[in-house]
């Protein structure tokens, strides 16, 4: 995992993995979009994606990553092809003016007046990883005092564990909490659910395990939507009919299973 990309996960997929403020700022207003008018004038959608923030997007051909994949879904339900915008933070989508946004968290008041919202297509939050040796737990509450748990410094999730009085060992990287995890030297790590399960994916040997146990925790766990800038009800109702088809025929749960990711249905 490139460094640059691990000081907070939502970077890598914009899912807003340790709610960095910075990033949960939407697309400027004055930037403009399409509509699904334009959108078939023009021929093309187009979307904002990491070039390197695997299991999410990539700019390598070979493993493009789950939200282009789900991207070009959708543009080809749409009936045009896919463009994609690669920039690195968030809010910079502004700047290339792209039209979709995957994995936006599914809150309304967090993208009023600059994004519209499909509808939720992805359970996602954080997850806790274990090491080899740890024992089996469905709920962070069941960890022991003595059981070091890495996080993200000052992330929600390292003070959601303090304050049930478990212990932490900050990291600025995801990367090293991750490595440090294989290595034994915690016996946990709060970590966005697909990072984990990439990790997981690509070291089988690892021992390692993922155990969704922050779903008791509001703070930690979310849905997300493909967000859709200064666009219009008419291209929102098209994508939600391509992404019910996506979630009817298993097309949503095959494209995370290739990079080793659970597909949680929202409810």
């Amino acid at each position: 995992m490139n460094r640059s990309m691990n000081m907070c996960p939502a970077l890598a997929g914009f899912a807003l993995a340790c709610m960095c403020a910075a990033l949960l700022l939407p697309a400027s207003e004055s930037a403009d979009a399409r509509t699904l008018a334009e959108v078939k004038s023009l021929g093309a959608i187009s979307m904002c994606a990491n070039g390197d923030a695997l299991p999410y997007a990539s700019n390598k051909p070979e493993t493009p990553g789950f939200q282009i994949e789900i991207g070009r879904a959708i543009a080809e339900g749409l009936g045009v092809p896919l463009n994609i915008e690669w920039i690195l933070p968030r809010r910079r989508a502004n700047v290339v003016n792209c039209d979709m946004m995957l994995d936006s968290i599914n809150d309304p008041k967090v993208h009023e007046g600059r994004l519209l919202l499909s509808r939720p297509y992805q359970k996602s939050g954080l997850a806790l990883g274990l090491g080899r040796d740890a024992e089996a737990i469905s709920d962070f509450k069941e960890l022991k005092k003595d059981q070091k748990i890495g996080a993200m410094v000052s992330s929600v999730a390292n003070m959601v564990l303090l304050k049930a009085g478990k212990t932490t060992s900050p990291y600025a990287f995801q990367s090293d909490l991750v490595e440090d995890l294989a290595k034994g030297e915690l016996y946990g790590a709060a970590v966005s659910m697909a990072t984990m399960s990439y990790y997981i994916l690509q070291h089988p040997a690892s021992g390692l395990r993922l155990v969704n146990a922050f779903d008791s925790e509001p703070q930690l766990t979310w849905e997300v939507s493909v967000g859709l800038r200064k666009s219009d009800q008419a291209l929102v109702d098209a994508v939600n009919e391509v992404l019910d088809r996506m979630l009817a025929d298993g097309s949503l749960t095959r494209i995370y299973a290739k990079y080793g990711v659970e597909h949680r249905r929202p409810q």
